[in-house]
């Protein structure tokens, strides 16, 4: 007799089991159901997609703004002016600019002769006449010159202008030689040779070079475009020429180019206001000259 064949019973891990239903949401927190076990509020979703939206619309409004109104944009924000670092003068590597002078109150001016050993390193002031016979500490006299400066020191000390043969240390002051002040040999004010400031020698305030370290900026403001100038649309470089000072600050400052229409005198103006880390020459504060560019442009 024939009889129906039974199904094997199923035995567990044998295989055949149905997959775990997959979820069928793509965004689930978009219909309220989330990723955990809390359902989240699906308005959230759309207040997200809402503020991207706008972000994104008022970024291409204003990129758009700017780029169809460049011109109306600029005249509203008005002129630009650049400040360009300032340029020292030309390196010299012999003359490095400065000088000095001195005396001792005497009636006559300083005699003829030749400024003692050139050192960065002053203790004793040059002097012709020596009022102190017997010092308790004889120390070489010096002026205020790189050495690697190098003219002709063989004689006695004294003004190298001079013609006078009589001893004089000059009519100056502050020890040394000369006609003015502060231990140095000339008619210059400084601790160095001639008609310059300072120390060193050649006329003027030292130059960057020969040792003289540059100086740095510490604070500048911009100067303002004149009215004239914004009127007429006029824009340039004006380069201003000063001595950037033992104290940092701006001394005599006058235009080397000139632009006109009032753009000089307000480079001037804000120039002025300038300070800097003084230059150092052997580890001393010195002054020196520089260039400063102001650029005025508009955009």
């Amino acid at each position: 007799m024939a009889t129906s064949a039974q199904p094997a019973p199923r035995l567990p891990g044998s295989g055949n089991v149905s997959p775990p239903k997959q979820p069928t949401d793509i965004l689930p927190t978009l219909f309220g159901e989330g990723y955990g076990t809390y359902a989240v509020q699906s308005r959230n979703f759309y207040t997200s997609i809402l503020l991207h939206t706008v972000a994104l619309a008022l970024l291409l409004y204003v990129t758009h703004q700017v780029v169809t109104h460049r011109a109306q944009i600029a005249q509203a924000l008005g002129p630009v002016v650049e400040i360009g670092a300032y340029i020292p003068m030309p390196a010299s590597a012999k003359q490095v600019g400065g000088g000095g002078g001195g005396g001792d109150r005497d009636k006559l001016e300083a005699s003829k002769g030749v400024p003692p050993k050139f050192s960065m390193q002053q203790i004793t002031p040059p002097t012709v006449v020596i009022r102190n016979d017997n010092p308790k500490l004889a120390v070489e006299q010096t002026v205020m010159v790189p050495p690697q400066v190098k003219i002709n020191q063989q004689g006695p000390i004294g003004s190298l202008t001079s013609v006078l043969s009589v001893p004089s240390n000059g009519t100056g002051y502050g020890s040394g030689v000369g006609e003015s002040c502060c231990g140095g040999v000339g008619n210059g004010n400084g601790r160095g040779v001639g008609p310059g400031d300072t120390a060193g020698i050649g006329g003027g305030v030292f130059q960057v070079g020969g040792g003289v370290a540059p100086p740095r900026i510490k604070y500048q403001t911009e100067p303002e475009f004149s009215e004239e100038a914004r009127k007429a649309k006029h824009q340039g470089t004006v380069v201003v020429r000063a001595t950037v000072g033992q104290d940092g600050k701006i001394h005599d400052p006058h235009v080397v180019r000139s632009l006109g229409l009032g753009l000089d005198e307000k480079a001037i103006e804000a120039v002025n206001q300038w300070l800097f880390e003084p230059a150092i020459k052997d580890g001393r504060k010195v002054a020196v000259y520089v260039d400063i560019e102001v650029n005025f442009r508009l955009y």
